[in-house]
């Protein structure tokens, strides 16, 4: 073997795992490894839940130190050391050691690129003056907001940016007791999820007291960074700021050194990750990835395509041949009680790309409804109508989130199609899943629209429909229209559609919707049996209702005389019930039936107490009760459980 001296720029993810590889395929090879900071592999994921204290060991942060890591696969690791310059055709970098303040050249055989990325600071009015403003990238970071937020016991901040990172803050720091409001330029955060999907993340972000401001930025800061001023005008009273709006790659050896980047900056390699000098490799944040799904160049910035490409230049270095197939952006993120997912493309990027694709949204339960806490999932996933390409997939809930997206991850990565998902035969026990899991039966209402056996119309269309004359049935039963309907619909529940089919006119197209696609799905058959051109308002009312979701903004946002915004955590009381009902596990409009049961044997004035795991509940309890004339004396949401309390009149 020809040993090589191979010189890293940067560690953590990427950099670090080309190190261990290299030395595992060559122990004679020299390999010299700089870091600028202080940590040369840390768990950068983990930083939130240090601040908020769910991490409470700091160590456990490190996942190599410099001393174990140099001693454990013999290399020369340099941490405070900032390479500043590349010299292509000598072959060397010129590193500043930033503790002794000198400059020295280093030479290289073969030289990786692991700079990784950094936040984006626009140059906001009043951001120099601003005294407590943070980011967050590394352990130096999460060190200073953790002990602004341990010693100066803040009871307010505000987070601009309402990206991954943005939400897990903003849950940490609201899990330390600080009223949180999120700022997003967007009208939605979690940009990599579809509007409707992340929609009641908006709302329970809200629920639980977390302010929301959608469609605006941030225009300046003042008072030394004590109030936050938005482009539309409202004024935030604050004691810290997260700044969170994105990252940029840490581009600019690359582009001093006269190496191809693209045109967000991301250093261009090719499918062995070599730059446009084939003795410079990139991996990490700071490239230029081909997207799996659409095979455009694109940036993610993920754990696991920085620990994959570490691998896999290494091996190219010793001439493997190894290539990277690109990305598919698979990503999860916790946001208080509810977890949210995604795998490949979104409807945003194929609409902006040209692509033609469908979409089904489903509601499943997470496992068996009859074992106890089994919750609802909302489950989209996009794909081709022709071929039956999976294209991507989103799902948003209190639990079973990341198996789904993980098995439709790996199916679309071996090129599995839609038909394919319904054929996956998948682990079961009433604790775990179902029979037919979510999965499969995504696969099954997607083969339905390939197989041209039913045909959909999308959340953002069917109003449209209604305004312009067509028809419209809903088949819920009457008492599920108590907690909301689409305008201009007619009602005819399913059990009675046959005996009806005369008060529907000949020649049109009928469009039918039920709660979450399945009775809509049963009626398209029997319509369609029936000779009539059906159909089924896809997701049915609970995607639609999600989608139409008004965040607080829209209708009511608390502000003090002065006109400044505030934020009102609710505090939970505690009611003494006469009667207690536990609905968990059951979807929507089972926790309401139950409470229709329950208070039709109750007398007047008492208390009605009902558990419930259906976060569509927490929305739908209200409207019931206005309808009915009773009272809802409180709702709590308690980790994925929601309880609520009525008092019968």
């Amino acid at each position: 073997m020809n040993h090589k001296k191979i010189v890293i720029v940067g560690g953590v993810a990427g950099g670090a795992t080309a190190a261990a590889r290299l030395r595992r395929i060559d122990e004679k090879s020299t390999i010299v490894m700089f870091e600028k900071g202080e940590y040369i592999s840390f768990a950068n994921c983990g930083l939130p839940y240090y601040i908020g204290e769910t991490i409470t060991d700091r160590e456990k942060l490190l996942v190599q130190t410099v001393e174990g890591m140099s001693k454990k696969f013999n290399l020369d690791i340099r941490n405070l050391s900032e390479v500043v310059r590349i010299d292509r055709e000598n072959k060397t970098v010129i590193v500043n050691d930033l503790q002794s303040g000198t400059t020295y050249e280093e030479t290289y055989d073969e030289l990786i690129l692991s700079p990784g990325a950094r936040p984006i600071v626009p140059p906001i009015p009043g951001l120099n003056e601003a005294k407590s403003t943070f980011t967050l990238r590394n352990i130096p970071d999460t060190d200073k907001i953790k002990a602004y937020v341990d010693h100066e016991k803040p009871q307010r901040a505000v987070i601009v940016g309402g990206g991954f990172i943005g939400l897990e803050m903003a849950e940490n720091l609201y899990d330390r007791g600080i009223d949180v409001t999120i700022i997003e330029m967007a009208d939605q955060v979690m940009a990599p999820l579809d509007y409707e999907m992340v929609a009641s993340i908006h709302a329970h972000l809200e629920e639980k007291g977390v302010q929301l401001i959608l469609r605006d930025g941030v225009n300046s800061f003042a008072d030394e960074g004590s109030k936050v001023i938005t482009q539309n005008g409202k004024e935030i009273e604050t004691d810290m700021i997260i700044l969170s709006i994105g990252v940029r790659p840490e581009n600019e050896l690359a582009v001093n050194a006269g190496l191809d980047v693209g045109e967000r900056g991301g250093i261009q390699v090719n499918e062995y990750l070599q730059t446009s000098d084939p003795h410079i490799y990139a991996i990490g944040d700071v490239v230029e990835v081909k997207d799996y799904v659409n095979n455009q160049p694109t940036m993610i910035p993920l754990a696991w395509p920085a620990n994959r490409q570490g691998r896999i230049v290494a091996d190219n270095i010793y001439g493997k041949q190894v290539t990277y197939k690109g990305t598919l952006g698979t990503s999860i993120a916790k946001v208080l009680d509810y977890t949210v997912a995604t795998t490949g493309n979104n409807e945003k990027t194929l609409k902006r790309l040209g692509i033609p694709y469908e979409v089904v949204h489903l509601h499943p339960g997470s496992h068996a409804g009859y074992y106890p806490g089994a919750a609802p999932i909302a489950l989209k996933l996009i794909f081709d109508k022709e071929t039956g390409d999976i294209y991507g997939a989103q799902a948003v809930g209190t639990t079973g989130i990341d198996k789904r997206i993980d098995v439709i991850a790996t199916a679309t990565k071996a090129g599995l199609t839609v038909m394919d998902l319904a054929d996956l035969e998948l682990a079961y026990a009433p604790p775990y899943s179902s029979a037919k899991d979510p999965v499969n039966t995504a696969g099954y209402a997607a083969t339905n629209i390939v197989d041209g056996v039913i045909e959909t119309v999308q959340w953002h269309e069917i109003d449209e429909v209604v305004t312009s004359g067509g028809t419209l049935v809903d088949v819920r039963n009457p008492i599920e229209l108590e907690m909301g309907y689409i305008e201009g619909a007619i009602n005819i529940p399913l059990d009675d559609l046959r005996d009806r089919l005369a008060e529907l006119p000949q020649g049109e197209t009928i469009y039918v919707n039920c709660q979450v696609g399945l009775r809509g799905y049963l009626a398209s058959r029997i319509l369609q049996e029936n000779g009539f051109e059906v159909k089924n308002l896809d997701g049915g009312w609970k995607t639609y209702s999600a989608a139409f979701y008004k965040n607080q903004q829209d209708c009511n946002i608390k502000t003090d005389d002065s006109g400044v915004a505030k934020v009102e955590r609710k505090e939970m009381i505690d009611q003494k019930a006469d009667v207690k009902i536990d609905a968990s596990g059951l979807q929507c409009p089972g926790p309401i039936m139950s409470v229709v049961k329950a208070v039709k044997e109750m007398e007047t004035g008492q208390i009605l107490e009902v558990s419930a795991t259906d976060a569509n509940f927490v929305r739908d309890l209200p409207a019931w009760c206005e309808k009915n004339g009773h009272v809802l004396l409180e709702q709590q949401t308690n980790h994925k459980t929601i309880k609520a309390y009525i008092k019968k009149q």
